[in-house]
């Protein structure tokens, strides 16, 4: 299981950084990519299959984020309709933003921005 895991964790980032390399594209761009393929894997179901497969390396990439952000917003549609869509977008992926956001914060204590 640890060896798929680093295999698919491995290819998803060797993937990207051939793709920033040949291309123009800024990290932000990859990054916004790789968020909007989670999120169309896992509206066609898909994810789930592959977290299934290769456990933390399908959960570690940034492609998981799309995948919290709809699974999020498909349970709040389930319980609360149209509004639950904006109210559970967040909600499976509110902790991981929240340490996030913690870190940046301590982060800027230590450390001075060069310009």
């Amino acid at each position: 299981m640890y060896i798929k895991a680093f295999l698919f964790c491995g290819a998803v980032c060797a993937i990207s950084q051939y793709v920033l390399e040949k291309t123009k594209w800024t990290p932000g761009h990859m990054n916004t990519l790789l968020v909007v393929i989670g999120c169309v894997l896992s509206g066609f179901g898909l994810y789930d299959k592959l977290i299934t497969m290769f456990g933390a390396g399908a959960v570690v990439p940034i492609t998981n984020f799309g995948h919290l952000l709809v699974t999020g917003a498909s349970e709040g549609y389930k319980i609360n309709g149209i509004i639950g869509l904006f109210q559970g977008v967040l909600k499976n992926a509110s902790a991981g933003i929240s340490f996030a956001i913690l870190c940046a914060f301590i982060n800027t204590l230590f450390f001075k921005v060069k310009d």
